[in-house]
């Protein structure tokens, strides 16, 4: 027979969870609010032509599979973190020989081999059922992967930091964080869509300078090698700060004893 209290003390229980942890309560506005503004920026864009389109398919599926993989370039590096906690192995990991740099070094090792296996199925799958050549941009693929696994690992070191930190609480952040920055990185649009002030945040964002270069080869124009300077500058200043924060972060874990209460 069904029981009223223990459903509701069942629900009061998730109800202070959610109460108690500020990641989860954002999570709950957060996927609404990047939908909105990704596909009303994409909606923006697409009004601006009446008539003939330009190549918004190329556009679509090249910033669908580049964007996959600055997603598995992040998720290698934070999933990786996330296994050792999960398995209650990270105490003994940092207990051990094994310096911290080369538990991150193994962690965006395995960030490679996921871009590898994701980007094979998704160029394989846009070729064979939307004839789309992601191969088309020659040698620019190469250098558009490059920045974007780096702006990737730079983005997981530091949902890495944050899980130490804050604990299981802020674990989502391994999934949803990446997207917090979508809407100004202008996967499937312009910047120049964007509103003025999200114009100049989306020009610190690595992604934003490989998906308008990305754009500007789609549409045959010159190398964009002004947009790689800028995606690789900022990515480099990036992982040196996303570094610099994990290693702060560790420093406090081992002073106050946290690591032993990580993933409790």
């Amino acid at each position: 027979m069904l029981s009223m209290t223990r459903i509701g003390g069942l629900t009061l229980r998730y109800f202070y969870l959610y109460r108690g942890s500020l990641p989860r309560l954002l999570e709950q506005l957060y996927w609404p609010v990047v939908d909105l503004l990704v596909w009303g920026f994409v909606t923006i864009y697409l009004s601006r032509f009446e008539g003939t389109l330009p190549n918004f398919m190329a556009y679509f599926l090249g910033g669908l599979v580049l964007w996959d993989i600055l997603f598995r370039s992040q998720v290698g590096v934070s999933v990786a973190y996330l296994e050792e906690i999960w398995s209650r192995n990270l105490l003994n990991l940092f207990v051990s020989p094994l310096r911290p740099i080369e538990l991150l070094l193994a962690s965006m090792g395995t960030a490679v081999m996921r871009v590898v296996f994701t980007a094979s199925v998704s160029v394989t799958i846009a070729w064979l059922f939307y004839g789309f050549n992601l191969f088309v941009m020659g040698i620019w693929v190469a250098a558009f992967m490059g920045a974007l696994m780096l702006m990737g690992w730079a983005l997981g070191i530091f949902i890495s930091a944050l899980v130490m930190r804050f604990g299981q609480g802020a674990e989502s952040l391994a999934w949803g964080l990446i997207f917090l920055v979508q809407p100004v990185a202008a996967v499937f649009y312009p910047v120049s869509v964007l509103p003025l002030p999200l114009q100049y945040v989306s020009a610190g964002i690595p992604a934003s300078h490989v998906f308008e270069g990305m754009r500007q080869v789609l549409d045959g124009g010159p190398a964009p090698l002004s947009n790689l300077l800028w995606a690789y500058l900022l990515g480099v200043v990036y992982m040196g700060l996303a570094l610099t924060f994990f290693y702060a972060i560790l420093r406090e874990a081992r002073r106050e004893g946290r690591l032993l209460r990580v993933g409790e």
